[in-house]
């Protein structure tokens, strides 16, 4: 028999840009929620327009940007300019399950399209907004108008200003992270309102916020300075130690040493017993103390007589959890991640077929992601409204003459 996707049967209408609502809604599609992704007539998804644009022989482009992070989706072009648009609107929102969007605060309430317009004819309609700093009433606060992207949340949040090198200016994580983790949060939630919907008939707002969700990732800087008054700083970590990337002679090793046993395994790893119970050695925050110093430079010496290879090896036969800093190439090639299939082939109508990152889980009960292409600009536009609506070939091309589709 064959397994049903955990979210087979769900509705999702997607109002969204770029990557925090593209991501939240590419997770409900990948476990079979079908997701419709309304998009602006004539140019869409800003993200189509980004970088890298591969062009194929026939000299078609398409965005590596957009690939990302719309797959198993079907694209309706609507123009919510216009009256007739946010009708269509309203009647394909009466008919779903979830609502997405991420634009500015208060937008969708402007044109009539909020959650309190729309769940007056669908009760049970799970809506969900992610936007930089909030947007549900009660829990306003002083930026919740701000425009927002990644970097602006990740400085925000506390991230940037422990992320780096000591000395050096605060670091961007290099990954979307105020973005990304936004998008699973609001899966997250959508996944539990469908839930308690199951148990009271009813949808609810969700609010999530990427300063929030960035601040949640920042928790053990926060917890540090709640408990003790200690700001962490870039490069400099007082609890712990050894911690970080090491040196080796062609590249870096990660490791760290969490306890007081692994201290033991890992001086035996070295050739240095010794260190076991040295002065100045005998706890994480000692130890940490004298990383900038005598300690640091006799660790740094054994990496840098070690290949990353060498040193893994040497450290994982020692019970210790450490590993390699891999680029994107060497994660293509490595094995485990073939073995895991966390590189998935998605077929695409411009290139082929891509590889991208699947779901980063399994589940025993459920079958593997679903793997449609992700949509060319408005192509189920006219399916969409057949579908769901009703609407006849004839509603269709005066809507598209009328510049609403």
């Amino acid at each position: 028999m064959q397994m049903q996707k955990p979210l087979a049967g769900i509705k999702v209408l997607s109002f969204e840009i770029q990557v925090a609502g593209p991501y939240c809604s590419m997770m409900l599609a990948d476990q079979g929620a079908a997701v419709i992704k309304v998009e602006q007539p004539g140019s869409g998804d800003t993200a189509r327009g980004g970088a890298p644009r591969i062009t194929n022989e026939r000299g078609e482009q398409q965005s590596g940007y957009f690939l990302r992070f719309n797959r198993n989706k079907r694209s309706l072009t609507l123009n919510l300019k216009s009256e007739a648009g946010r009708q269509i609107f309203r009647d394909l929102a009466r008919g779903s399950d979830v609502l997405i969007e991420n634009f500015r605060p208060g937008l969708l309430d402007e044109m009539g399209l909020g959650y309190d317009a729309l769940s007056k004819d669908n009760p049970g309609l799970v809506y969900a907004s992610i936007t930089g700093f909030g947007s549900m009433e009660g829990y306003l606060g002083p930026y919740s108008k701000r425009p927002a992207y990644d970097i602006v949340a990740q400085a925000m949040g506390g991230l940037m200003a422990t992320c780096g090198q000591a000395g050096g200016p605060p670091t961007w994580r290099g990954v979307a992270l105020g973005d990304i983790a936004s998008g699973m949060n609001a899966a997250y939630a959508i996944t539990l309102a469908l839930f308690q919907r199951g148990q009271t008939g009813l949808g609810q707002y969700i609010d999530v916020s990427m300063y929030d969700t960035i601040i949640g990732l920042a928790e053990r800087s926060l917890t540090a300075y709640a408990l003790t008054g200690t700001i962490l700083e870039r490069g400099r970590e007082p609890y712990m130690a050894p911690w970080g990337p090491f040196e080796c002679s062609d590249g870096w090793v990660a490791l760290i040493v969490a306890t007081e046993r692994d201290w033991g395994h890992f001086c035996e790893a070295i050739g240095r017993p010794d260190l076991v119970g040295h002065e100045g050695a005998t706890s994480g925050p000692e130890r940490a103390g004298n990383m900038a110093g005598w300690l640091g430079q006799t660790i740094a010496g054994w990496f840098r007589g070690q290949t990353k290879a060498e040193a893994a090896e040497r450290l994982l036969a020692a019970g210790l959890p450490a590993g390699p800093v891999q680029n994107a190439q060497e994660i293509h090639e490595c094995p485990h991640v073939k073995a895991r299939g966390t590189l998935i082939d998605v077929p695409d109508p411009i290139l082929g077929t891509v590889r991208l990152v699947g779901p980063p889980f399994k589940m025993s009960g459920s079958p593997a992601p679903v793997t449609m292409a992700a949509p060319l600009l408005g192509e189920d536009t006219a399916d969409i409204l057949r579908e769901m609506l009703g609407y006849s070939d004839q509603d269709v091309t005066r809507l598209q003459a009328e510049g609403v589709l």
